[in-house]
Parts: C-alpha cells; structure tokens; sequence
C-alpha cells in the first residue's frame, strides 16, 4: 500500500465526470478497503445542520444500523462538533463511542469542509487496534479535501 499511488487513485475517481457523486464516493471507499489492510469500513457521513444531524453516505463493509447519527454522539458526532480529526486507538476505552460491531477496534474520523463549513466527514473503523498513524491521517485530509470539492 502507497498513499501516494492512492492520492492519484482517489484524483482520478473523483476528476471522472462520467460518475455521479455517490457512484465516485463508493468507488473512493472501495478504493480504501481494498488498497489498506486495516481499513474494514470505509463510508461518508454528511451533516444536516438544520437537525444537527449526520446522515449515513456511501461505504463499503459490514451493514450498519447507525444510519443517522446525533451531533455530539459517538465519534463521528463529537467530529460534527468539534471540527476536528479524531483518531481512536482502541474503541473500548471511548466512553461516547457508538459500537457497531464487535470487531471493530480503532476508528480515524476525518471532516470535511467546504467554504470552511463542515459538511461531512470520512470515517474508517479497523480491527486492528491502533494501526493509524499521522500518515493516515494527513491521507485521508487529502481525500477530505479532494471529496469537498464535489460538492463547492
């Protein structure tokens, strides 16, 4: 795995016009899962502020009930908040944190921003405990940056 050959990956799936945006997100966590051992689930949330609430976009792994999710709940929900990555070495010792399935172990939280709103974010859980690492996350900042503007 080369986050580099992944960068020009994830720029060609989303430069594809021929695609519309969902198809190009699903295909971008496809990408992910496939390319990065330790990335399970790989999906999109994307923020409703009028409800403040996230709404489950595409992804790519186990089925998961948590398909809305209330600000400030769980990962993802303190993320809509804070504005901030967030990166969970071990699930188990998150008190706020929203199990979706037993398996899974860490959990990396990145937002997405367009016009300095945070409009969503992309969310990667792993079975690994503590596999991510800054380079994950400055990945995945990229991806951020790159899926925002689809939507300017």
């Amino acid at each position: 795995m080369n986050f580099d050959v992944l960068k020009s990956t994830v720029t060609d799936i989303i430069e594809n016009n021929n695609l519309d945006i969902d198809s190009r997100l699903k295909n971008i966590c496809s990408v992910l899962q496939e390319n990065v051992s330790y990335y399970n689930w790989v999906g999109f949330y994307f923020a409703n502020h009028d409800t403040k609430t996230l709404h489950l976009g595409p992804y790519v792994g186990a089925a998961t009930d948590h398909t809305v999710i209330p600000f400030g709940k769980g990962i993802c929900g303190q993320v809509a908040e804070s504005n901030k990555n967030f990166v969970v070495p071990d699930v188990s010792a998150q008190d706020n944190y929203i199990a979706c399935s037993i398996t899974v172990k860490s959990e990396i939280v990145v937002p997405i921003f367009v016009n300095e709103k945070n409009i969503g974010q992309i969310d990667i859980d792993s079975h690994v405990i503590n596999p991510f690492t800054k380079n994950d996350e400055i990945f995945l900042e990229f991806i951020a940056e790159k899926v925002a503007t689809l939507f300017k």
